[in-house]
């Protein structure tokens, strides 16, 4: 079994989510923030996730602070955020680290599986991890990186 599926986090709403709940999903983890100029890309996640939801693509959003505190909010500002000025209903989890000794322990894992241009670290909000159906990690997008310009590549994955 992927180590992917061993992890759990906590949901926005406080519940313990299993992430082998996902197996068999194609699935974008996404750290995220309320307060960025990358966080119109919830709107672009949202496309994806309702494009590709039947044909097994789930999102994931986790809402970090750790870059220029933007997600200073607690859970009910986030869900106010992304629910009403971007209509996300992809699953959204509590706030975590994604980088130093607190990350939580899916970040370590994924940075450790597709490290980016500075090593086992993430750079900034809205950067992407794709893991396949088999709970491999598969690609790293970084944060400029817009979801509409990875369509493509996800259907190519749906589709293998």
């Amino acid at each position: 079994m992927s180590p992917f599926y061993t992890f759990s986090a906590q949901s926005l709403n406080g519940t313990p989510v299993a992430l082998s709940d996902y197996a068999g999903k194609l699935v974008l983890v996404v750290n995220t923030a309320s307060k960025c100029g990358f966080t119109p890309q919830y709107a672009g996640l949202e496309t994806l996730y309702k494009e590709f939801a039947n044909d097994g693509l789930v999102v994931l959003g986790f809402p970090c602070n750790q870059f220029g505190k933007q997600e200073p909010g607690g859970a009910e500002q986030i869900a106010q955020t992304c629910q009403i000025n971007y209509g996300v209903t992809f699953p959204m989890f509590a706030k975590v680290d994604v980088n130093g000794p607190d990350a939580h322990p899916l970040f370590k894992w994924l940075t450790a599986e597709l490290p980016g241009w500075l090593g086992q670290s993430i750079k900034w909000n809205f950067t992407k991890f794709l893991i396949g159906r088999d709970g491999k990690p598969i690609k790293r997008f970084a944060s400029i990186t817009k979801p509409e310009n990875m369509a493509g590549f996800i259907r190519q994955q749906l589709q293998s």
